[in-house]
């Protein structure tokens, strides 16, 4: 899989771009904040229906600008496809496919994937949980497309319990107490979603644990497989001598259920809920410590690199190649880090590099390259 042509129209720096790219790797080498990020960023748009850079659309709009459209012409199995999304910061963003509209703009996703090398991948490991659960619902989502759905009615009745466990605290007594009823409902619907996210999650990180073993061992000088080490934190069942929640037997909502009600005086107390998968985690270890305030920073790094090079692996082996983004990070890594990471992904089918100076890149990934400045791209040579 690999994008043949990349058109962006008020896509952050951008009023109009147009680039003709090709299997293999190629850079896109400038100064900071000459729009070499940008255009990498529009590529992974295209997979995720996000930003690995911000949060919300908003600033992926060029500014006095309405709406941004990222189209892409994709190469899959010979076949060639033109995906196109339109953002639209504060309304629903609408998807099409050879110029065909979707019924949802989620349903672009697993078409094109790709997997980001970014500096802030340290945040993978030293980072708070959010970072992680991120991980794993990214990578969820190129696994399979449907759980974005999933997802996103867990986050929906998750905003519509936690409003009404506010509601309920701020008018305490026997007002509080006629909720519960409706809170039931929603229990219902959390308990649902919650258990299907966190066995997929569950089953992610088991299939992920020996691709994470094999990627440590070939960064980290040195290294042997069984160094790294994850596991699936829940915030509740996760007791050493519990069943696996992959384990089919395992009623997982009914646990679900049980829990929510346990602690549902500490819910109402708070006005916030406290169960569920959006209060997971995913541990992190090298030789049985957490990689979170005990590993180096050079440590720390050959973790995060590993956990990408892990998905890479992982997505490839069930699939065509994703897109392989390397931003910015050679800057972060030794001589010998850098040859390292080069060696293992320059065999990806395509591989997109940015870097601030042409030395950043490393030789087995000088293929084609890009000079961005002054909103320009220009290929050289």
């Amino acid at each position: 899989m690999y994008v043949a042509h990349l058109s962006l129209h008020d896509f952050r720096s951008y009023a109009a771009l147009e680039l003709d790219l090709e299997p293999g790797a190629t850079s896109f080498v400038g100064r900071n904040g000459q729009g070499k990020t940008n255009v990498v960023e529009a590529i992974d748009y295209l997979s995720r229906l996000s930003s690995h850079r911000v949060a919300s659309d908003l600033p992926l709009v060029r500014r006095g600008a309405d709406q941004a459209v990222v189209r892409a012409a994709v190469v899959r199995d010979e076949r060639r496809a033109v995906l196109e999304v339109e953002i639209n910061p504060g309304r629903s963003n609408r998807a099409r496919v050879n110029r065909g509209p979707l019924p949802k703009a989620r349903d672009l996703l697993g078409l094109v994937r790709t997997v980001v090398f970014a500096p802030d991948d340290l945040a993978l490991v030293k980072g708070d949980p959010t970072e992680r659960r991120r991980f794993a619902d990214d990578l969820l989502v190129l696994q399979q497309p449907r759980y974005a759905g999933t997802r996103a009615d867990y986050d929906r009745v998750l905003k519509q319990r936690n409003s009404l466990l506010k509601t309920a605290r701020a008018r305490g007594g026997s007002a509080a107490e006629s909720m519960l009823s409706t809170l039931e409902v929603w229990d219902e619907r959390l308990a649902r979603l919650g258990a299907e996210i966190m066995r997929s999650r569950a089953r992610l990180v088991d299939e992920l644990v020996p691709e994470l073993g094999k990627a440590y061992e070939a960064v980290a000088r040195g290294a042997h497989r069984d160094d790294a080490a994850l596991s699936y934190r829940p915030s509740f069942g996760g007791e050493e001598d519990a069943p696996p929640l992959t384990d089919a037997d395992l009623d997982l909502e009914a646990m679900f259920h049980v829990e929510l009600s346990r602690r549902r005086r500490d819910e109402l107390d708070r006005g916030v809920t406290l169960v569920g998968p959006h209060r997971d985690d995913l541990l992190c270890e090298l030789g049985e410590l957490p990689v979170k305030g005990y590993a180096s920073h050079g440590e720390g790094w050959s973790y995060a690199l590993a956990m990408r090079l892990a998905s890479y692996d992982l997505l490839r082996s069930t699939g065509d190649d994703p897109i392989l983004v390397l931003d910015d990070v050679f800057a972060e890594l030794d001589t010998g880090r850098r040859a390292q990471l080069a060696e293992l992904v320059a065999g990806a089918e395509q591989v997109l590099v940015t870097a601030a100076v042409p030395d950043d890149v490393p030789a087995g990934l000088r293929g084609r390259r890009f000079d961005v400045a002054d909103g320009q791209v220009v290929a050289r040579g």
